[in-house]
């Protein structure tokens, strides 16, 4: 049996199993030329590589930097397709196994991971890719073999792409902002356009509780774990799906259960960033958790005036439960 040592895995990379058609399809060297700088910034310790925004990211800004043909910028094949290589083994979720082997199926972003755990590589790949400079040969040889002509467009930490959606969501104006993602949506297909909102949500989804401090806005909650924990989410104040809006300023940071009532109308805020509750529900007064003993308090704002929340959206947001 053949060592897989660096040698043993160049080989697989120079062969790896590709659609011929307009002169290769480059998903594959992206993604593993995405998965080694992953491993660089330390976002994978381990063998198993799940689905992450910022994997998602390098993708994406590799491939603007490195593809000229016309193939489709698409995550999901990639990472799906790569289980015909001998180091990558996908796991799918429990019940999901059959569903795991429709190929059909697996081009769909929602469904890869809906269905996929994650995926495992060899452990010598893994051991490999985290020595800084086995990891350099193993990305320059695949930049030489499928991007000779590109290669140096390629930035240290390919982070071009995320950093670009950062600064969208937290500096352009809200309308710019929605102007801006219909004319993307009008330029993908449903699978493109899946992943690109993936990516945005979740970059919402992070700075959001970071511009409150990770805090509650209303309650005040804040707890500071060790682990990768947090008791705070981002919730947009107009629904995305209404409002093509990840811009910070349609966003506010609360605990999960008061997420959920000004989800469902419970409590709104008003122009002076007070709280304003329904009086469509009841509660228990005894209740230490209670929701109307928030009524009439000023909610905690971000340090920075310019990311407090939109008038604009906190007026949508009455209007929309008689508020």
């Amino acid at each position: 049996m053949r060592v897989k040592d660096l040698s043993y895995y160049i080989n697989c990379f120079e062969k790896l199993r590709r659609d011929r058609k307009n002169g290769g399809a480059p998903h594959k060297p992206v993604l593993l030329i995405s998965l080694i700088q992953a491993y660089q910034q330390g976002l994978y310790q381990t063998n198993k590589i799940n689905i992450i925004p910022e994997l998602v990211g390098l993708f994406k800004s590799n491939w603007n930097s490195l593809v000229e043909t016309n193939h489709q910028c698409l995550f999901a094949l990639p990472f799906y397709h790569m289980h015909s290589e001998p180091f990558w083994n996908l796991i799918p979720n429990e019940g999901c196994e059959l569903w795991v082997k429709s190929k059909s199926s697996m081009r769909s972003f929602s469904n890869l991971i809906t269905a996929v755990k994650y995926s495992q590589i060899d452990e010598e790949l893994a051991n490999i890719i985290k020595s800084e400079k086995d990891s350099q040969v193993l990305k320059l040889f695949l930049l030489e073999k499928y991007f000779p002509k590109t290669k140096n467009g390629v930035g240290s930490n390919g982070n071009d792409y995320i950093n670009d959606i950062e600064n969208q969501i937290t500096q352009e104006p809200q309308e710019e902002y929605r102007k801006r993602l219909i004319l993307i949506r009008k330029q993908l297909d449903n699978d493109a356009f899946q992943e690109e909102i993936y990516v945005r949500s979740n970059i919402f989804k992070k700075e959001i509780p970071k511009i409150y401090n990770y805090t509650c806005s209303i309650s005040g909650l804040r707890i500071d774990a060790l682990s990768n924990i947090s008791m705070v989410d981002a919730c947009h104040i107009v629904p995305f799906s209404e409002s093509y809006n990840d811009t910070v300023t349609n966003g506010i940071a609360l605990c999960p259960n008061l997420h959920r009532a000004f989800d469902r109308g419970l409590i709104s805020i008003n122009n002076n960033h007070k709280v304003i509750i329904s009086k469509e529900f009841s509660e228990s007064s005894d209740s230490n958790y209670g929701v109307k003993q928030f009524e009439g308090k000023r909610i905690l704002l971000p340090d920075n005036e310019k990311y407090f929340p939109s008038l604009e959206s906190l007026n949508s947001h009455r209007r929309k439960f008689n508020l």
